[in-house]
Protein backbone atom coordinates (compact mmCIF):
# COMPACT_ATOMS: atom_id res chain seq x y z
CA UNK A 1 0.00 0.00 0.00
CA UNK A 2 1.28 3.44 -0.90
CA UNK A 3 2.06 5.78 1.97
CA UNK A 4 -0.46 8.62 2.36
CA UNK A 5 0.55 11.93 0.79
CA UNK A 6 0.99 14.71 3.36
CA UNK A 7 -0.87 17.93 2.59
CA UNK A 8 0.42 19.77 5.64
CA UNK A 9 2.03 23.17 5.14
CA UNK A 10 5.58 23.64 6.34
CA UNK A 11 8.07 26.38 5.56
CA UNK A 12 11.62 25.30 4.82
CA UNK A 13 14.82 27.23 4.29
CA UNK A 14 15.91 27.68 0.67
CA UNK A 15 19.39 27.08 -0.71
CA UNK A 16 19.82 29.84 -3.30
CA UNK A 17 22.94 28.13 -4.64
CA UNK A 18 20.53 25.64 -6.22
CA UNK A 19 20.02 26.91 -9.78
CA UNK A 20 16.91 24.79 -10.28
CA UNK A 21 15.28 26.28 -7.18
CA UNK A 22 16.16 29.79 -8.34
CA UNK A 23 14.39 29.11 -11.64
CA UNK A 24 11.32 27.77 -9.84
CA UNK A 25 11.23 30.79 -7.54
CA UNK A 26 11.59 33.16 -10.48
CA UNK A 27 8.63 31.45 -12.12
CA UNK A 28 6.57 31.82 -8.95
CA UNK A 29 7.48 35.51 -8.67
CA UNK A 30 6.37 36.05 -12.25
CA UNK A 31 3.16 34.09 -11.73
CA UNK A 32 2.30 36.13 -8.63
CA UNK A 33 3.23 39.46 -10.20
CA UNK A 34 5.68 40.07 -7.36
CA UNK A 35 8.50 42.62 -7.35
CA UNK A 36 12.06 42.49 -8.64
CA UNK A 37 13.08 42.46 -4.96
CA UNK A 38 11.52 39.00 -4.63
CA UNK A 39 13.80 37.54 -7.27
CA UNK A 40 16.62 35.29 -6.01
CA UNK A 41 19.21 37.10 -8.12
CA UNK A 42 18.47 40.33 -6.24
CA UNK A 43 19.36 38.68 -2.94
CA UNK A 44 22.48 37.05 -4.37
CA UNK A 45 23.72 40.33 -5.86
CA UNK A 46 23.36 41.93 -2.43
CA UNK A 47 25.26 39.05 -0.82
CA UNK A 48 28.11 39.12 -3.32
CA UNK A 49 28.61 42.87 -3.07
CA UNK A 50 28.03 43.54 0.63
CA UNK A 51 28.50 40.24 2.44
CA UNK A 52 24.93 40.32 3.79
CA UNK A 53 23.77 36.71 3.51
CA UNK A 54 20.94 35.76 1.14
CA UNK A 55 18.26 33.29 2.12
CA UNK A 56 14.56 32.82 2.65
CA UNK A 57 11.75 30.34 3.18
CA UNK A 58 9.47 28.51 0.80
CA UNK A 59 6.24 26.58 1.31
CA UNK A 60 5.44 23.77 -1.13
CA UNK A 61 2.50 21.41 -1.47
CA UNK A 62 2.66 18.35 -3.72
CA UNK A 63 5.85 19.78 -5.20
CA UNK A 64 4.23 23.10 -6.14
CA UNK A 65 5.43 26.37 -4.60
CA UNK A 66 2.67 28.03 -2.58
CA UNK A 67 4.65 30.84 -0.96
CA UNK A 68 8.06 32.49 -0.82
CA UNK A 69 9.69 34.90 1.62
CA UNK A 70 13.06 36.32 0.47
CA UNK A 71 15.37 37.40 3.30
CA UNK A 72 18.65 39.23 3.68
CA UNK A 73 20.51 38.61 6.94
CA UNK A 74 21.71 42.12 7.76
CA UNK A 75 24.54 42.46 10.26
CA UNK A 76 25.85 45.90 11.19
CA UNK A 77 27.97 47.15 14.08
CA UNK A 78 26.14 50.48 13.91
CA UNK A 79 22.58 49.36 13.20
CA UNK A 80 22.38 45.88 14.71
CA UNK A 81 21.12 42.60 13.22
CA UNK A 82 17.88 42.16 11.31
CA UNK A 83 16.22 39.90 8.77
CA UNK A 84 15.08 42.14 5.93
CA UNK A 85 12.83 41.42 2.95
CA UNK A 86 14.48 42.48 0.85
CA UNK A 87 17.92 43.93 1.51
CA UNK A 88 18.66 47.21 -0.33
CA UNK A 89 15.17 47.08 -1.83
CA UNK A 90 11.98 49.06 -1.27
CA UNK A 91 9.78 46.01 -1.69
CA UNK A 92 9.69 42.38 -0.72
CA UNK A 93 7.74 40.74 2.04
CA UNK A 94 5.67 37.58 2.08
CA UNK A 95 4.54 36.38 -1.35
CA UNK A 96 1.87 33.72 -0.88
CA UNK A 97 -1.27 32.38 -2.50
CA UNK A 98 -3.25 31.93 0.74
CA UNK A 99 -3.29 33.48 4.24
CA UNK A 100 -2.32 30.22 5.94
CA UNK A 101 0.78 29.99 3.73
CA UNK A 102 1.71 33.57 4.57
CA UNK A 103 1.38 32.81 8.26
CA UNK A 104 3.75 29.84 7.96
CA UNK A 105 6.38 31.97 6.24
CA UNK A 106 6.11 34.80 8.77
CA UNK A 107 6.39 32.32 11.60
CA UNK A 108 9.48 30.74 10.06
CA UNK A 109 11.19 34.13 9.79
CA UNK A 110 10.30 34.94 13.37
CA UNK A 111 11.70 31.61 14.60
CA UNK A 112 14.93 32.12 12.64
CA UNK A 113 15.35 35.57 14.16
CA UNK A 114 14.96 34.16 17.67
CA UNK A 115 17.36 31.28 16.99
CA UNK A 116 20.11 33.45 15.47
CA UNK A 117 19.75 36.51 17.67
CA UNK A 118 18.34 38.96 15.12
CA UNK A 119 16.64 41.90 16.82
CA UNK A 120 13.91 42.24 14.22
CA UNK A 121 12.29 41.04 11.00
CA UNK A 122 11.37 43.76 8.50
CA UNK A 123 8.97 43.19 5.61
CA UNK A 124 8.92 45.89 2.94
CA UNK A 125 5.73 44.83 1.26
CA UNK A 126 2.91 42.32 1.28
CA UNK A 127 0.41 41.78 4.06
CA UNK A 128 1.50 42.61 7.60
CA UNK A 129 1.37 39.38 9.65
CA UNK A 130 -1.04 39.24 12.55
CA UNK A 131 0.52 40.60 15.74
CA UNK A 132 3.32 42.45 13.92
CA UNK A 133 3.81 46.20 14.02
CA UNK A 134 2.53 48.00 10.91
CA UNK A 135 4.55 51.00 9.73
CA UNK A 136 2.23 53.24 7.73
CA UNK A 137 2.32 56.77 6.29
CA UNK A 138 6.11 56.92 6.42
CA UNK A 139 6.76 56.25 2.72
CA UNK A 140 4.74 56.48 -0.48
CA UNK A 141 5.15 54.76 -3.83
CA UNK A 142 4.76 56.54 -7.16
CA UNK A 143 3.73 54.76 -10.36
CA UNK A 144 1.74 55.55 -13.51
CA UNK A 145 1.29 54.35 -17.06
CA UNK A 146 3.67 55.54 -19.75
CA UNK A 147 2.12 57.65 -22.50
CA UNK A 148 1.85 56.52 -26.12
CA UNK A 149 4.61 58.77 -27.51
CA UNK A 150 7.05 61.54 -26.55
CA UNK A 151 4.66 64.44 -27.06
CA UNK A 152 1.93 62.71 -25.07
CA UNK A 153 4.50 62.01 -22.36
CA UNK A 154 5.39 65.69 -22.16
CA UNK A 155 1.73 66.64 -21.91
CA UNK A 156 1.26 64.11 -19.10
CA UNK A 157 3.79 66.08 -17.03
CA UNK A 158 2.29 69.10 -15.20
CA UNK A 159 3.07 72.49 -16.70
CA UNK A 160 5.93 73.70 -14.46
CA UNK A 161 7.85 70.44 -14.62
CA UNK A 162 7.13 70.14 -18.33
CA UNK A 163 8.77 73.54 -18.85
CA UNK A 164 11.90 72.28 -17.06
CA UNK A 165 12.04 69.22 -19.30
CA UNK A 166 11.74 71.40 -22.41
CA UNK A 167 14.66 73.51 -21.18
CA UNK A 168 16.71 70.36 -20.76
CA UNK A 169 15.82 69.23 -24.27
CA UNK A 170 17.19 72.52 -25.66
CA UNK A 171 20.54 72.29 -23.84
CA UNK A 172 22.19 69.95 -26.37
CA UNK A 173 23.07 67.43 -23.68
CA UNK A 174 24.36 63.96 -24.50
CA UNK A 175 22.27 60.88 -23.69
CA UNK A 176 23.91 57.50 -23.33
CA UNK A 177 22.46 54.13 -22.33
CA UNK A 178 24.76 51.22 -21.57
CA UNK A 179 26.11 48.61 -19.16
CA UNK A 180 29.88 48.95 -19.62
CA UNK A 181 32.56 49.87 -17.10
CA UNK A 182 32.40 53.39 -18.55
CA UNK A 183 28.68 53.56 -17.76
CA UNK A 184 29.29 52.26 -14.23
CA UNK A 185 32.02 54.86 -13.63
CA UNK A 186 29.80 57.69 -14.87
CA UNK A 187 26.91 56.47 -12.74
CA UNK A 188 28.99 56.18 -9.57
CA UNK A 189 30.48 59.64 -10.08
CA UNK A 190 27.00 61.20 -10.25
CA UNK A 191 25.29 59.01 -7.67
CA UNK A 192 28.01 59.26 -5.01
CA UNK A 193 28.10 63.05 -5.25
CA UNK A 194 24.31 63.23 -5.06
CA UNK A 195 23.96 61.13 -1.91
CA UNK A 196 26.92 62.89 -0.24
CA UNK A 197 25.11 66.19 -0.85
CA UNK A 198 22.04 64.71 0.85
CA UNK A 199 24.13 63.59 3.83
CA UNK A 200 23.82 59.86 3.13
CA UNK A 201 26.67 57.28 2.91
CA UNK A 202 27.04 55.88 -0.58
CA UNK A 203 26.51 52.19 -1.28
CA UNK A 204 29.49 50.07 -2.39
CA UNK A 205 30.35 50.40 -6.07
CA UNK A 206 30.28 46.58 -6.23
CA UNK A 207 26.53 46.60 -5.48
CA UNK A 208 25.77 48.31 -8.78
CA UNK A 209 28.15 46.07 -10.70
CA UNK A 210 26.64 42.91 -9.24
CA UNK A 211 23.10 44.09 -9.98
CA UNK A 212 23.94 44.65 -13.64
CA UNK A 213 25.47 41.17 -13.79
CA UNK A 214 22.49 39.62 -11.99
CA UNK A 215 20.00 41.15 -14.44
CA UNK A 216 21.83 41.22 -17.79
CA UNK A 217 18.66 41.66 -19.86
CA UNK A 218 16.67 43.69 -17.34
CA UNK A 219 18.90 46.54 -16.21
CA UNK A 220 20.94 49.38 -17.66
CA UNK A 221 22.37 52.82 -16.94
CA UNK A 222 21.20 56.05 -18.59
CA UNK A 223 23.58 59.01 -18.28
CA UNK A 224 23.21 62.66 -19.26
CA UNK A 225 26.51 64.43 -20.04
CA UNK A 226 27.81 67.74 -21.28
CA UNK A 227 31.04 67.79 -23.30
CA UNK A 228 31.83 64.31 -22.03
CA UNK A 229 31.31 65.16 -18.34
CA UNK A 230 28.52 63.14 -16.65
CA UNK A 231 25.91 65.37 -15.01
CA UNK A 232 23.17 62.90 -14.03
CA UNK A 233 22.86 59.13 -14.17
CA UNK A 234 20.38 56.44 -13.17
CA UNK A 235 20.56 52.64 -12.89
CA UNK A 236 17.17 51.17 -13.77
CA UNK A 237 15.46 47.78 -13.73
CA UNK A 238 12.83 46.46 -16.14
CA UNK A 239 10.39 44.07 -14.52
CA UNK A 240 6.82 42.96 -15.12
CA UNK A 241 6.19 45.64 -17.77
CA UNK A 242 7.53 48.51 -15.70
CA UNK A 243 10.76 50.48 -15.60
CA UNK A 244 12.09 51.21 -12.12
CA UNK A 245 14.72 54.00 -11.96
CA UNK A 246 16.26 52.84 -8.72
CA UNK A 247 19.64 54.45 -8.06
CA UNK A 248 19.89 57.88 -9.63
CA UNK A 249 21.53 61.18 -8.91
CA UNK A 250 23.20 64.24 -10.32
CA UNK A 251 25.94 66.75 -9.65
CA UNK A 252 25.46 70.39 -8.68
CA UNK A 253 25.98 71.29 -12.34
CA UNK A 254 23.01 69.10 -13.28
CA UNK A 255 20.56 71.58 -11.76
CA UNK A 256 21.30 74.51 -14.07
CA UNK A 257 21.42 72.21 -17.10
CA UNK A 258 18.10 70.52 -16.14
CA UNK A 259 19.95 67.23 -16.54
CA UNK A 260 17.88 65.42 -13.91
CA UNK A 261 14.63 66.36 -15.62
CA UNK A 262 15.98 65.33 -19.00
CA UNK A 263 17.28 62.07 -17.54
CA UNK A 264 13.84 60.89 -16.40
CA UNK A 265 12.14 62.01 -19.59
CA UNK A 266 14.71 60.19 -21.71
CA UNK A 267 14.27 57.12 -19.52
CA UNK A 268 10.54 57.22 -20.22
CA UNK A 269 11.33 57.33 -23.95
CA UNK A 270 13.85 54.49 -23.64
CA UNK A 271 11.53 52.33 -21.53
CA UNK A 272 8.73 52.74 -24.07
CA UNK A 273 11.10 51.56 -26.80
CA UNK A 274 11.84 48.51 -24.67
CA UNK A 275 8.15 47.71 -24.53
CA UNK A 276 7.49 48.86 -20.97
CA UNK A 277 3.99 50.07 -20.11
CA UNK A 278 4.50 51.66 -16.71
CA UNK A 279 6.94 53.98 -14.97
CA UNK A 280 7.60 53.06 -11.34
CA UNK A 281 9.21 56.09 -9.70
CA UNK A 282 9.91 54.07 -6.54
CA UNK A 283 9.29 55.18 -3.00
CA UNK A 284 10.01 58.44 -1.18
CA UNK A 285 9.56 59.57 2.37
CA UNK A 286 6.16 61.21 2.80
CA UNK A 287 6.43 65.01 2.53
CA UNK A 288 10.07 64.93 1.44
CA UNK A 289 11.64 66.86 -1.43
CA UNK A 290 11.83 63.77 -3.67
CA UNK A 291 8.14 63.04 -2.98
CA UNK A 292 7.20 66.57 -4.05
CA UNK A 293 9.37 66.24 -7.16
CA UNK A 294 7.50 63.10 -8.19
CA UNK A 295 4.09 64.66 -7.50
CA UNK A 296 5.11 67.59 -9.69
CA UNK A 297 5.71 65.06 -12.49
CA UNK A 298 2.09 63.92 -12.26
CA UNK A 299 2.56 60.86 -10.04
CA UNK A 300 -0.01 60.31 -7.30
CA UNK A 301 1.47 59.07 -4.00
CA UNK A 302 0.30 55.67 -2.82
CA UNK A 303 0.92 55.05 0.92
CA UNK A 304 3.11 52.05 1.65
CA UNK A 305 2.67 49.81 4.68
CA UNK A 306 5.60 47.78 6.02
CA UNK A 307 5.58 45.12 8.71
CA UNK A 308 8.04 44.67 11.56
CA UNK A 309 8.47 42.09 14.27
CA UNK A 310 10.82 43.05 17.11
CA UNK A 311 12.31 40.58 19.57
CA UNK A 312 11.17 41.02 23.19
CA UNK A 313 13.26 43.61 25.01
CA UNK A 314 14.74 45.04 21.81
CA UNK A 315 14.21 48.54 20.44
CA UNK A 316 12.89 48.92 16.91
CA UNK A 317 15.72 49.30 14.44
CA UNK A 318 16.04 52.76 12.84
CA UNK A 319 18.11 52.84 9.66
CA UNK A 320 16.30 55.75 8.01
CA UNK A 321 19.16 58.16 7.20
CA UNK A 322 16.68 61.05 7.04
CA UNK A 323 15.27 60.55 10.53
CA UNK A 324 15.70 63.12 13.29
CA UNK A 325 18.03 60.77 15.16
CA UNK A 326 20.66 61.25 12.46
CA UNK A 327 20.11 64.94 11.66
CA UNK A 328 23.45 66.15 13.10
CA UNK A 329 25.36 63.32 11.41
CA UNK A 330 23.68 64.20 8.10
CA UNK A 331 24.83 67.80 8.27
CA UNK A 332 28.39 66.71 9.06
CA UNK A 333 28.39 64.18 6.23
CA UNK A 334 27.37 66.84 3.71
CA UNK A 335 30.59 68.71 4.49
CA UNK A 336 32.93 65.78 3.84
CA UNK A 337 35.18 65.95 0.78
CA UNK A 338 33.81 63.54 -1.81
CA UNK A 339 36.88 61.21 -1.86
CA UNK A 340 36.62 60.74 1.92
CA UNK A 341 32.85 60.19 1.78
CA UNK A 342 33.32 57.61 -0.98
CA UNK A 343 35.97 55.79 1.05
CA UNK A 344 34.09 55.64 4.35
CA UNK A 345 30.53 55.53 3.05
CA UNK A 346 30.38 51.98 1.65
CA UNK A 347 31.45 50.45 4.99
CA UNK A 348 28.61 52.24 6.76
CA UNK A 349 26.07 51.74 3.98
CA UNK A 350 26.42 47.95 4.09
CA UNK A 351 24.33 48.09 7.26
CA UNK A 352 21.65 50.28 5.70
CA UNK A 353 20.14 47.32 3.87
Amino acid sequence: MNAPVSLSLNARAVDLADAAMRMRLDGFVQEMGASVFHRPNWLLAVEKSTGQRAGGFVVEQLGVIQGWLPLTEVRSLLFGKALVSSGFGVGGGVCAERPEVAAKLAGAAQNLAKAKGFASVELRGGEVPEGWHAIANKHCGFERDLAEDNEAELLAIPRKSRAEVRKGLKNNLEVRVGRSSQDLAAHYACYSQSVRNLGTPVFPRALFKQMLEAFPEESDILTISRDGTPLASVLSFYHDGAVLPFWGGGSFAARAARANELMYFELMRHARQRGMKRFDFGRSKTGSGPAKFKKNWGFDPQPLVYGMWTAPGEARRDVDPTSEAYSRKIELWKKLPLPIANTIGPFIARGLA
